[in-house]
């Protein structure tokens, strides 16, 4: 009995983790990647889950439990009528405006009804468990920890065995039989509750088989406290996402990792025999939270430290406050009331994630806040009465240190920016990191006290945020659903450039002599000017494509009598490139020129065949690679909207991952001539004048076309051996995974 209830609960998240990247991946060519598309279906998903609770929770109590699971068998094979999945036919983004609304309802349309039935079958076995004659069946909260494993092995099973292997088709087909497989294992289930007694030992208990559990109905401060204990996690699992994958790559091979951890912390929380002391995961958040805090507003330096101490941090938070769920887990007579209140904190932190924070700030404030209400949230010491007085002990000396924490360092810095008559990066950096290192070691001391704790890492926190942003003017900040775009200006430099994250998109000198010189990846010294000069005896006239508006930099480059079209998705980059307060580069340019707001490849397909003379995709240097521009469809539209002699040329410059060996590997599938150049040396004397390190290739549909770069020895033909097949149902992601940085972090 119990191995069928457990395999039950296994397939079923399982199957309810599988087809959320699956789903996702789905979606991601029509958003262009971005990151929100990944925390936009984590708040459908958790708000569908939360249906499902709702449901389990509801029905057995109007219905009975034995009536219930029939009714329940009959909709499980009405539902499966809806398979296999697959998008709505026909169906795009709005250009213009918020597209979560939209999102959403595609996700309702797409995949609503299997999710939410599969999101009832957790709740709902350990309901039905509980009124049978095991021997176990007096706690069964033990099964949840069974279906979270089928989480997790469905995330790991997903990178590893479905995605680098089966296309996007296959993968539906071989859900929809899976979810057949579940049906016969919960028909199985169902059974074995009818031919159980109707009365069984823990329905009939008058007392907890649980140790310490009250057998009472749960209070509405117990219900609140389950609900903040399940918030925290879920607002930290996508804030710590967003966090990462601003720095890496928008692709679910990432997005899964701190999914899988956070669903680790409830198979550890929730096994019968904990193999992780609640203690020391207290003992161990304590520290991590505070190198988090201290190494926060420095992101750019030791990317791979970073990253797992993130992860690490997120792990121990998530383990701390559901552990504290585990310890307040009540009678299994209210089991399914439980699930639902977890299942409420889940649904509001995506949505404060999601929906309200980008709408709220004007950065990312929202992984901060929920790290810091996770050290509120830490089991406390008792204390003697004492009445206000010891509160108010607790917010006095956080608010003090943070005080004083902020004012020296604060000091420090602009006594160095006064004394030396710049900032000397190292050395501020250094100063900064003793300041809060020290700060952090008295932090340390409140570990025992949430309050004390939690505003201390807040303190820290705030010096961190002072320390990065307070040398460099920000003329411009807008978080929209693309991400946070910020530009800054640096007069000591000479140079104003637009950010995403950490990520730069462009920049323009200050000195008006230079104001139409490109910068950073679009030099005339670079790959791309060289392009530029291998065409400028054919191109007086030429309509040039460009995917990917930026700053607009590629503008420099057009002359009189030309054309040129931006396709650009992110409503904000458009305004912040044609503000002539911030830049000047469309402005200036003497060519037509005309932009068009939407996803690049959806917005290309309006175009006439043979429209353009050069294409020129620039939506790769950001790290939130857009894979859907890289797939063979992708490569054979852009070629049909080029002229027979027409150019197409990419800019592959990433900090991760290998994008020419894709496009050696397409160009070889489409017997294209392609070169790439890899201009990474730069010296001394470029970087004063503001070249970044780049890669750019190149292809045509005859050789001769690239005779010209073909004759400098920088642009090769790429790599023979490259056998990466990527198309609009199939990508793998880790075939081009480097383990080396790009070396290219400037500014």
């Amino acid at each position: 009995m119990l191995l069928l209830f457990a395999l039950a609960l296994f397939l079923s998240a399982t199957l309810l983790f599988m087809v959320q990247p699956l789903v996702s991946k789905m979606f991601l060519p029509l958003l262009g990647g971005s990151p929100a598309v990944w925390n936009t279906c984590m708040v459908f998903f958790q708000a569908v889950l939360l249906a499902g609770y709702a449901y389990s929770h509801l029905t057995p109590r109007w219905l009975g439990v034995r009536r219930q699971a029939v009714a329940h068998l009959g909709l499980l094979l009405l539902i499966a009528l809806t398979l296999p999945l697959a998008l709505p036919s026909g169906q795009h983004p709005p250009t213009a405006g918020n597209p979560i609304p939209w999102l959403l309802l595609m996700l309702a349309l797409a995949v609503g009804l299997p999710f939410f039935i599969l999101s009832t079958t957790a709740p709902l076995l350990q309901k039905w468990f509980a009124h049978t004659t095991h021997t176990h069946a007096g706690d069964p909260y033990f099964l949840y920890g069974a279906s979270n494993l089928g989480s997790m092995t469905a995330l790991a099973g997903y990178l590893v065995l479905v995605e680098p292997y089966l296309p996007l088709g296959s993968q539906a087909r071989f859900w929809s039989a899976g979810y057949g497989a579940l049906a016969v294992l919960v028909f199985g289930c169902a059974v074995l509750l009818w031919r159980s007694p109707a009365s069984s030992p823990a329905a009939a208990a008058t007392t907890s088989p649980i140790t310490g559990a009250d057998p009472a109905p749960p209070t509405l401060g117990r219900r609140l406290y389950w609900v903040l204990l399940a918030l925290v996690p879920s607002s930290l699992m996508l804030g710590v996402t967003n966090h990462i994958t601003t720095d890496i790559a928008a692709v679910p091979l990432l997005w899964v990792i701190p999914m899988a951890l956070y669903l680790l912390t409830f198979v550890l929380v929730f096994a019968r025999r904990p193999l992780l002391p609640h203690r020391l995961m207290v003992g161990g958040e304590t520290f991590a939270v505070l190198l988090v805090a201290i190494f926060f507003a420095v992101p750019t330096r030791g990317v791979w430290l970073l990253f797992p101490l993130h992860l690490a941090a997120f792990f121990l938070m998530a383990m701390v406050c559901h552990g504290e769920l585990m310890k307040s887990r009540p009678d299994p007579a209210h089991l399914t009331e439980f699930y639902l209140w977890l299942s409420v904190g889940g649904v509001l932190g995506g949505i404060f994630n999601a929906l309200v924070a980008p709408v709220a700030f004007s950065s990312l404030v929202e992984y901060p806040l929920a790290i810091v209400m996770a050290c509120l949230l830490r089991p406390s010491e008792a204390r003697s009465p004492g009445g206000l007085r010891p509160w108010l002990l607790d917010l006095s000396l956080p608010l003090y240190l943070g005080l004083l924490l902020v004012a020296v360092t604060a000091g420090i810095l602009v006594g160095l920016e006064r004394l030396l008559g710049k900032i000397v990066p190292d050395s501020a950096f250094l100063v900064f990191l003793a300041t809060t290192s020290i700060a952090g070691l008295c932090c340390s001391t409140f570990r025992h006290r949430p309050l004390r704790f939690g505003l201390g890492v807040a303190a820290i926190m705030m010096a961190g945020a002072l320390f990065a942003g307070g040398t460099k003017g920000v003329l411009f900040q807008e978080r929209n659903f693309f991400g946070v775009l910020q530009v800054r200006e640096d007069a000591k430099a000479d140079l104003r450039f637009l950010t995403h994250g950490t990520t730069l998109h462009g920049a323009q000198s200050l000195n008006p002599a230079r104001r139409g010189e490109p910068l950073t990846y679009f030099t005339r010294s670079g790959p791309l000017g060289q392009v530029f000069d291998a065409v400028a005896e054919r191109s007086q006239a030429w309509r040039i494509g460009v995917i990917g508006l930026g700053v607009g930099t590629i503008a420099a480059y057009g002359r009189p009598g030309q054309e040129m079209i931006f396709y650009e998705i992110d409503p904000a980059v458009e305004r912040v490139a044609r503000d002539p307060r911030l830049f000047t580069f469309l402005q200036d340019c003497p060519a037509k020129v005309e932009v068009v707001l939407g996803d690049g490849r959806l917005s290309l397909q309006a175009a006439p065949p043979g429209y353009f003379d050069m294409l020129i995709m620039d939506a790769f240097s950001s790290d939130a690679v857009p894979v859907h521009l890289l797939t063979r469809e992708a490569l054979q539209l852009y070629f049909s909207r080029l002229k027979r002699d027409g150019l197409l040329i990419f800019n592959i410059s990433n900090h991760y991952l290998d994008l020419g060996a894709v496009l050696a590997s397409l160009s070889r599938a489409e017997e294209l001539a392609f070169l790439c150049r890899h201009d990474l040396d730069i010296s001394e004397t470029d970087r004063r004048f503001e070249k970044a390190p780049s890669s750019w290739a190149a292809m045509a549909r005859q050789p001769e076309i690239l005779a010209k770069l073909a004759a400098d020895s920088r642009w090769q033909k790429g790599p023979a051996a490259a056998r990466v097949r990527w198309t609009d149902d199939f990508s793998n992601i880790l075939a081009v995974f480097q383990w080396r940085t790009f070396k290219v972090k400037i500014f």
